[in-house]
């Protein structure tokens, strides 16, 4: 029988669309989570708690392929060590990660989480692949969202994005997790970057609103990385191996603000 392949995270905004998509393409699929769900179909699913450990020898046990897409705002490098140190144990023969566009660029604190939990797959012994994407479409939206109820909105200067279709990132981490172990692939990113005040410019007409903007910097560090493109990864912004996805911010917004 097949072994199963084992995904973190598969409740989350990528999980539950690669999930699927493992299981339509015939493969046995096993989903690491903390509470109880009903196992169907072709889906397993198993309790483990990966920031203690807990369950996670027994969640790895005969598995040759693992897809790590779990993550929070704080404690993912502790939690992959302890996926990757369990993998280890078990033979697991493909570790593939995701990652974010500018993990060990951008000084904040949760991109250094992503670089350290990036270390702790490549220093496993596991064969990987990682993938580094960039902001998600639907994680863009919150944020912006979020600004726009103010006021006055705040554009932080500088800081720009390249929002990409979390489907079409799903997509593209079952081909790897279906293929031999890889490496740091080409990151994925959106087909365009927009500035911050371009994003709520496009939020507001979306939804037939108004609101005045006032740049503002951000100051130290981040800010100069922001101002220098560290989290982005295109042509003219630096020399990396990109895949553009196709879906653009504004053919989301169509679908996504009514």
């Amino acid at each position: 029988m097949t072994a199963p392949i084992l995904v973190t995270g598969g409740t989350g905004t990528l999980g539950s669309i690669a999930v699927p998509m493992l299981e339509g393409s015939g493969a046995r699929v096993r989903v690491l989570s903390r509470t109880p769900r009903a196992s169907a179909g072709g889906v397993d699913h198993v309790v483990g708690d990966l920031a203690t450990g807990e369950g996670v020898d027994e969640a790895v046990r005969g598995v040759r392929t693992v897809l790590h897409l779990a993550g929070g705002p704080k404690g993912d490098e502790e939690a992959t060590r302890n996926l990757v140190s369990a993998g280890a144990r078990a033979g697991v023969e493909h570790l593939v990660h995701i990652s974010v566009i500018g993990a060990d660029r951008v000084p904040l604190a949760w991109f250094r989480s992503q670089a350290g939990a990036e270390r702790a797959v490549t220093e496993s012994g596991i064969p990987w692949t990682i993938l580094r994407a960039a902001q998600f479409h639907d994680l863009t939206l919150s944020a912006v969202r979020a600004m726009a109820k103010l006021p006055v909105v705040p554009a932080p200067g500088g800081l720009r994005f390249q929002p990409v279709d979390p489907r079409e990132v799903a997509e593209r981490l079952v081909e790897l997790a279906q293929g031999e172990p890889a490496g740091r692939v080409p990151d994925l990113a959106g087909p365009r970057v927009y500035a911050m005040d371009e994003l709520i410019r496009g939020y507001l007409s979306a939804r037939g609103g108004r609101r005045p903007l006032v740049r503002i910097r951000i100051p130290g560090k981040a800010g100069r990385a922001y101002r220098a493109g560290e989290n982005l990864s295109v042509a003219g912004v630096r020399n990396a191996a990109v895949t553009t996805g196709g879906r653009s911010w504004e053919e989301f917004l169509a679908e996504a603000v009514r």
